[in-house]
């Protein structure tokens, strides 16, 4: 019986060990967050105007445009990646594909550009 509970004593180390580690991980930042934030850190970030305002406010497209331009480039990397794991067995015709999604990605951003949509000011 002793040696059946020495063999899962690695396990029960790694246990308390991942443990301790997420428990000071939780617990640090109330140890050393600043406690007073200002009015800058309190103030809308995100959207750009307060969140308790009137929901018929007109909204800035620049904010979309970023969201959209955003999910493009997070989609040209997802597909990219997979694309470059399998190149040497997708051929030619992967290639040729890969290139032909990525040309259509340069034109919408060279769109995007000649219309102003990357200038914020």
């Amino acid at each position: 019986m002793t040696s059946l509970l020495l063999d899962y004593l690695p396990l029960v180390v790694f246990i308390a060990v991942a443990l301790v580690i997420g428990l000071a991980l939780l617990v640090a930042p109330f140890l050393v967050a600043y406690q007073l934030p200002d009015a800058e850190k309190l103030s809308a970030y995100e959207c750009g105007f307060n969140a308790f305002d009137d929901a018929r406010m007109k909204f800035d497209v620049r904010f979309y445009l970023v969201a959209i331009l955003f999910i493009i480039f997070d989609l040209e990397m997802s597909f990219l990646f997979p694309w470059a794991v399998a190149f040497r067995k997708i051929g030619v015709f992967g290639f040729w594909s890969m290139m032909a999604f990525l040309g259509v990605l340069t034109i919408g951003f060279i769109y995007e550009w000649k219309k102003g949509a990357l200038e914020w000011d």
